[in-house]
């Protein structure tokens, strides 16, 4: 018995060394860990000095680091939400700073730059492209239609050249199947393309000022409603035939103008709603040049308003 127990004696004091020194062990390593957490969240927080924390949910106080940089999550410009393509017209806005848009209907001749000129809106009556005199004029945008800020219809006013120059083709739009056929106006600007499409055609005139009806040319921005209304019944109203377009409150429209003759002061008239955005354009000037708006007197004193 002496024997056994002798014999189990020294395996059994191993074993407690053993068990006593791993339970050192133990507790040496959580103390170890203990202490590099504590050290960690230490360098997580605000030194002790500073006032106020900054919200962890507020993205306008998170920083995102990388190295040694720590960038603002609000200086981080967000993804182009378009890509930008060159301006095809680019070259022909750098040679004049008058031109502010470029306006194309395929299928037809009118393709042609439009002018805008606040000092003087009958600048470009008779005058082509390069300031030279000339009979065909060139295509006009009226003073108070505005592309920036961009007013809700801009209007275009052109010449009706029996040579079907300029707005010399707008008559076309008289037939029901020919507008079908061109119902898309594009108006290249130097940002983006923009797309309309024909929603009315008819036949008006400029009314003297006392006049009280309805004056298309009048008609350049609907802050309310009610405004809105009154132009898209008119022009419904008068349009020749049904296009089979509708309209609402906040849309954008673009008013083509030009001289006939059924009765005096004539004017036939196409209106198209802006139904899309097409491409957007890189910029190429180094500074934008911003167009302020002057005082435009009557031309000729005439009893007649302007167009």
């Amino acid at each position: 018995m002496n024997t056994l127990k002798t014999k189990f004696a020294i395996p059994l004091g191993i074993a407690a060394v053993i068990f006593l020194a791993a339970a050192l062990s133990t507790l040496v390593y959580d103390y170890a860990v203990s202490l590099h957490d504590q050290n960690h969240l230490a360098q997580l927080q605000p030194p002790a000095d500073v006032g106020e924390t900054k919200d962890a949910n507020d993205p306008s106080q998170t920083d995102v680091s990388a190295g040694d940089l720590s960038v603002s999550v609000n200086e981080i410009p967000p993804p182009p939400a378009h890509q930008l393509v060159d301006n095809p017209y680019r070259e022909s806005f750098l040679a004049n700073e008058d031109m502010a848009a470029w306006i194309k209907i395929e299928g037809t001749v009118i393709d042609y730059p439009v002018m805008w000129t606040p000092r003087d809106e009958v600048y470009y009556l008779y005058r082509n492209f390069e300031g030279k005199e000339d009979k065909n004029g060139c295509l006009i945008l009226d003073t108070d239609s505005s592309l920036d800020p961009l007013t809700t219809n801009l209007i275009i006013h052109g010449h009706n050249m029996r040579s079907g120059a300029m707005f010399g083709s707008l008559t076309d739009y008289e037939d029901e199947d020919y507008c079908k056929e061109h119902n898309i106006i594009t108006l290249h600007t130097e940002e983006y393309e923009r797309r309309y499409e024909v929603i009315a055609v008819f036949r008006s005139q400029v009314y003297k000022k006392t006049d009280q009806v309805f004056k298309f040319y009048k008609f350049f921005q609907a802050n309310t409603q009610e405004e809105f209304d009154d132009f898209y019944q008119n022009i419904k109203a008068l349009s020749l035939y049904d296009t089979g377009v509708t309209a609402e409150f906040g849309n954008h429209f673009i008013t083509l103008s030009t001289c006939t003759y059924h009765v005096e002061q004539g004017r036939f008239v196409v209106v198209a709603k802006e139904i899309e955005t097409g491409d957007w354009y890189a910029p190429f000037r180094e500074t934008q040049s911003e167009n302020g708006q002057e005082t435009i007197n009557e031309p000729g004193g005439q009893n007649y308003e302007r167009f």
